[in-house]
């Protein structure tokens, strides 16, 4: 379930609606959004299967004039850290300026009769501000085939600080339609936060 909007009681009460320890996620942004008006915001709560158990998780994406902040809380059964059940909530809180890339990937059924306007079945969003960077390596090659040396690494870096998954089939069209009206707010608002080319 994913909910948007640009209020802060809206956002209240889009993690109200979710269900999800909605005390403690919402006392949780609220202190990272601090008096900061919302301008955009998106509420979405997954649930994932571990093994034999079943594990709900819920991310918060807001946007400020001047933060990107997400929080994430996951629940944990007891173990033996614990003898009884436990959530953990982060929140981060970046300036625009250090968003490096706002990626959304769409996956359409039947491309070759796509229509403009058409929700996509899936799409990933992918925030990176360079907190989390991967790099992937492998040997380096020539053109010869029959060449021994060693010719070192190759590689890309990619940063991929936040990866947010929906699809039409398990989270309904509205969530599509809000992670992609979500990502054009954040794509807009690190846009105007660019320095300009002088």
């Amino acid at each position: 379930m994913a909910k948007t909007g640009t209020t802060t009681q809206g956002l209240r009460a889009a993690i109200e609606r979710s269900g999800y320890y909605p005390a403690l996620v919402a006392e949780a942004v609220e202190a990272a959004v601090g008096g900061e008006p919302v301008a955009s915001y998106l509420v979405h709560q997954e649930t994932t299967f571990d093994s034999n158990e079943v594990r709900r998780h819920v991310t918060v994406l807001v946007l400020t004039d001047t933060r990107f902040i997400v929080s994430h809380t996951d629940e944990q059964a007891a173990d033996t850290s614990s003898p009884t059940p436990y959530a953990t909530t982060s929140t981060e809180s970046v300036k625009l300026d250090r968003i490096s890339s706002v990626v959304v990937s769409r996956v359409v059924a039947n491309p070759e009769k796509y229509v403009p306007g058409t929700l996509p079945r899936e799409v990933v969003l992918t925030i990176g501000w360079g907190a989390v960077s991967r790099i992937d390596l492998e040997p380096a090659a020539c053109g010869d085939p029959n060449c021994e040396a060693d010719h070192g690494y190759t590689g890309s870096s990619t940063a991929d600080d936040l990866s947010l998954r929906v699809s039409e089939a398990g989270d309904g069209p509205d969530t599509v339609r809000q992670t992609l009206a979500f990502a054009q707010s954040l794509s807009e608002a690190t846009a105007a936060t660019a320095p300009t080319a002088r």
